[in-house]
Order: C-alpha cells, then sequence, then structure tokens
C-alpha cells in the first residue's frame, strides 16, 4: 500500500493534468469573438445569425451555392459565377449578387453583371441586369409579378423530369406554368442589343400597355396600346 501523503501528490497531479486539458481543449473550441486583419483570403464565406439560420453566401464561382429553402439546399441549373447570394430570416434565398466577364479563345469579350430580389420562396421581383457579348450589349431594369405557390414546387418538378427528352421536359413544363402561372413582366426599362432604349410598363396579364422609346437612329415614340397590342394612341415627332 502506498504511503497516503504519496497518494495525495498522485491525485493532485492527476487533477491538474484534466483542469489543464479542459483549459487548452476550449482554447481551440471557443472561436474568438472578434479579430482584427488585414488581408484574408478565401473562397467561401458564410454568414449566420446566431441560432445557424444563413443569412449571406459570399464565394467565387466553385463555391457558388445551390438553391437553398429553410436551410436545405438544392442543385442549381446553371449558376456558376463568383458574388453575394441573400437569404431572409428563414434561411431562404431572396436575392443576389453576380458578376463576371472573360475574353473568350476566339477573341470574344464577354461581361455581365446581376442583381436582384426575390419574392417569398418564389424568383425575382426585381432585377438589374448587364450583358455583353462581342459587340452586342444589353442593360435593363425589370419589374416582376409572381404568384404565391412555392418555388419548391418547381424544383421538385424539374427533379422529377431531369431525365426526360427536352420534348417532353418542355411539355411538362409549360403544362406546371398553365395550371399554377408564372411569371408576368410589369415594367422594363433598358437597351437593348440595337443600341435603342425603351420603356415599357405593362398591365397585369404582362402586356404591353404604355411604351416610350428611343430608336437606334434617335427617333423618339410613345404608345398606348390595347390587351391585344393594336396601338390605340401614338405621339411621334412632327415630319
Amino acid at each position: 500500500m502506498k504511503p497516503v501523503g504519496q497518494r495525495f501528490l498522485m491525485i493532485y497531479a492527476g487533477v491538474l493534468t484534466a483542469v489543464f486539458a479542459v483549459t487548452v481543449l476550449s482554447g481551440f473550441v471557443q472561436a474568438p469573438r472578434a479579430m482584427t486583419l488585414e488581408q484574408l483570403d478565401v473562397q467561401r464565406i458564410n454568414v449566420r445569425e446566431p441560432d445557424g439560420t444563413l443569412r449571406l453566401v459570399i464565394s467565387n464561382s466553385d463555391k457558388t451555392a445551390g438553391i437553398i429553402i429553410k436551410g436545405k439546399e438544392y442543385p442549381h441549373p446553371d449558376r456558376k459565377a463568383a458574388g453575394m447570394i441573400f437569404y431572409n430570416d428563414e434561411g431562404t434565398e431572396n436575392g443576389g449578387l453576380i458578376f463576371g466577364g472573360e475574353k473568350n479563345k476566339d477573341g470574344t469579350k464577354e461581361s455581365h453583371g446581376h442583381l436582384s430580389f426575390d419574392a417569398y420562396e418564389q424568383d425575382q421581383t426585381m432585377a438589374l441586369d448587364s450583358h455583353q457579348e462581342g459587340g452586342t450589349r444589353y442593360t435593363k431594369l425589370q419589374f416582376n409579378d409572381y404568384p404565391d405557390y412555392s418555388i419548391l414546387e418547381e424544383i421538385q418538378l424539374m427533379a422529377a423530369i431531369k431525365d426526360l427528352p427536352k420534348d417532353q421536359q418542355r411539355v411538362r413544363l409549360k403544362a406546371f406554368f398553365d395550371q399554377h402561372g408564372g411569371p408576368t413582366p410589369r415594367m422594363v426599362l433598358g437597351r437593348g442589343s440595337d443600341n435603342g432604349v425603351l420603356l415599357a410598363l405593362n398591365d397585369t396579364q404582362g402586356h404591353q400597355r404604355i411604351v416610350m422609346k428611343v430608336a437606334p437612329d434617335g427617333t423618339p415614340s410613345l404608345q398606348m396600346l390595347d390587351s391585344a397590342g393594336k396601338v390605340t394612341g401614338e405621339l411621334v415627332p412632327r415630319r
């Protein structure tokens, strides 16, 4: 049997070792509450609420997020761009800013930028776009109306039909939008690829009702149209 003093020293040493281990490990586990850096190189940053809800993703083109709805991520069909994606209080995408551009191997210059804000669990109610491909350019600001169904229904449909032939996919999508409704453009302000500029105001069915434009040759005009697209009033320069 070991003397009492020796056993006490062994117990005391064990306690000190445990306390030291806990202190060191807790230092690794607890993230610093504040940090100041001169420069930070990353491929992606996720900004979250204290409860873990995702509110913002900043990323390069390779690490861009898919479509996230209430914290669950679904594949995006074609998003491959650097930028920022915004999320609402429920962790659902509700807008973003993406951008890019390059000179292709054939020398064609490309540039694009996009800023948009979404309806609740839907797509873009407001979008600002700028695009260049070679000598073709357009820039536009567009407002859209959207029906109240969740975009998750459309995502689930796309996943279900992704292996069908393209013509069958189009038929299924058309049937879906005929039943559920789709986006309705309400206003477009932009510079077209023909170098003209236009402001179009649409009714709730998406029909142009007022069109103000300046043609590429500089000729201005203002037209009022009925729901069938027939011009019912027009203001043009005197000849």
